[in-house]
Formats: structure tokens, C-alpha cells, sequence
């Protein structure tokens, strides 16, 4: 086995989105700051109602996946297949845009703390066309594994922990993304295996964490070098951490706004579609 170590940080940068959320972005700050098959990570989290409040009303999108875990908080998504979710404490929307989505995703608290991660996806040039939908996924969905100083959450992937093989909420999709949430107690370790031919990151959101005596950084996305698996050490205070990997797509990505295709051409076809009310036909 080959661990992985730290190959870049990129951090989160603080910036607004939909109506005026506040949210850290590291993926996509910058639209040359990617990892394949990401497109982009924002982390959202604020007992500040104003920060949050305003939402994100109804816009479209076309060509990829974004996938939204709450870890506090009401948010509710409607969209225009008349689709109406409710994402909770714990819970994950998975929602494929695909040929095209117009939705909107409105906080349903006035008070209180939100606070997630939204990931953008990126589909192969063969999916983009393909139907949209999407899943909502309830916090007893998602497998959980307990192990001595910690415990793990898996949304999407496959992986193996002590000999046993945990299958995450979500297992069909082309770029066989892993997305495990991770926990340790305080001096906890883990050692979880990556297939040698993704692309990862961690990202810590809370707490204290090294790897390969490096430390992470708070709200930044810490990209792994090469590798079949990576250890995790928590420090003093425990730690939260996401790890996220996929297959690269290895196409070109071509992105206006909410629209991720492959050509120039293809994004002009997608603004037409949205003009003329056929985006999402």
C-alpha cells in the first residue's frame, strides 16, 4: 500500500452565492482551480440568519451533479418537475441536473445555525444530456462505521475498513466518487483506503488533523498526492474531516455560470435553451 500525502492546500475563500449566503469556497474559486471530476466545494455555516436567510431562489442548471449535506439546519428544494425536498440534520440531496433543472433551495428557519457543504460534479460528456432528478437521502441512509477512536460516514463509494466492505448511499455513478465524512476523538487515528486512480482531498472543518506529520488547515481543500490510502491523525481537540475522491473525467470543461459542458458551443445551445424556455424540455 501507498499512502497518500498532502500535494496542495487550497484554501476557502470567503464569498456570497445565490441571494447573498455566505459561504467559504476552495474548488472553483477560480474556474482553473478544479480537481477532476470536482468542479467545486463550498462550505456554508453561520448562527447568523443574515447570513443565510436570503437563499437561493430559483435558477437553472445543466451538465453536471451537485450534492448538498446538511449538517444543521432546514433548507427545502423545489424544482421544476414539481419535485419538493426537505434536507435535514445529517440528511444529503443528490441532485443530477443533467439536460436541465430550474430549482431553488430556500432555508426554512429564521433562527438558529445552518451548516453544510455543497459539492459540484462534473458528468462525462456522454451523461450531460442525460434526464434530470434527483435523491433525497435521510441521515439513517447513510452507512456508519464505528471503529476504536472514531467513526465514519459514508455517503458515496466503496470501501473497505477492517476487512469489511462498507457500501456508501450512493454506488452508481460513472466517476465512482467517495464521500465520507470522518470523525475522530481526540489523538484518533484512521487509515482509509483511495483507489489509486482518483483524485482526493480532505477537507477539515473542525477540530485538529495531520497527515504524514503535516497539518491541515481549517476550511481549506487539502489535496493528496498519488497513492492507495491515507492516515489521518487527530489532534488535542478531535476532528471532522470529508474525504472526497473521484475518477477524473479527463474531458474539457467549459463553464458559464451555472452550465458545465464541453464546448463553447454547447454553453451558447444552453443559454438559447434557458432564453427560449426550452432548457429544460
Amino acid at each position: 500500500m501507498t499512502e497518500r500525502t498532502l500535494k496542495q492546500i487550497i484554501p476557502g475563500a470567503e464569498t456570497s452565492d445565490g441571494a447573498g449566503v455566505r459561504i467559504k469556497r476552495s474548488l472553483g474559486q477560480q474556474q482553473t482551480v478544479r480537481l477532476d471530476p470536482f468542479l467545486m466545494l463550498d462550505e456554508f455555516g453561520s448562527s447568523d440568519a443574515r447570513d443565510y436567510i436570503a437563499g437561493f431562489p430559483s435558477h437553472p442548471h445543466r451538465g453536471f451533479e451537485t450534492i448538498t449535506y446538511m449538517i444543521e439546519g432546514h433548507m427545502l428544494h423545489e424544482d421544476h418537475l414539481g419535485n419538493r425536498g426537505n434536507l435535514r440534520n445529517g440528511g444529503v440531496q443528490w441532485m443530477t441536473a443533467g439536460s436541465g433543472i430550474i430549482h431553488s433551495e430556500m432555508p426554512q428557519q429564521e433562527e438558529g445555525t445552518m451548516r453544510g457543504f455543497q459539492l459540484w460534479l462534473n458528468l462525462p460528456a456522454a451523461e450531460k444530456m442525460t434526464r434530470a432528478g434527483y435523491r433525497d437521502i435521510q441521515p439513517e441512509d447513510i452507512p456508519e462505521v464505528t471503529f476504536p477512536g472514531g467513526r465514519l460516514k459514508l455517503i458515496a463509494g466503496d470501501l473497505v475498513m477492517s476487512g469489511e466492505r462498507v457500501l456508501g448511499a450512493v454506488s452508481d455513478r460513472s466517476t465512482q466518487p467517495v464521500y465520507a465524512d470522518l470523525v475522530l476523538e481526540a489523538g484518533g487515528r484512521a487509515t482509509l483506503p483511495v483507489p489509486a486512480s482518483h483524485n482526493a482531498l480532505l477537507y477539515l472543518y473542525e477540530g485538529s488533523a495531520g497527515v504524514g506529520g503535516e497539518v491541515l488547515p481549517l476550511s481549506a481543500a487539502s489535496v493528496l498526492d498519488d497513492g492507495d490510502e491515507v492516515t489521518v491523525t487527530a489532534g488535542d481537540t478531535g476532528a471532522r474531516l470529508l474525504l472526497i475522491a473521484g475518477k477524473p473525467i479527463g474531458e474539457p470543461v467549459v463553464q458559464y455560470g451555472p452550465f458545465v459542458m464541453n464546448t463553447r458551443e454547447e454553453i451558447e445551445q444552453a443559454l438559447r435553451d434557458y432564453r427560449d424556455g426550452t432548457l429544460t424540455a
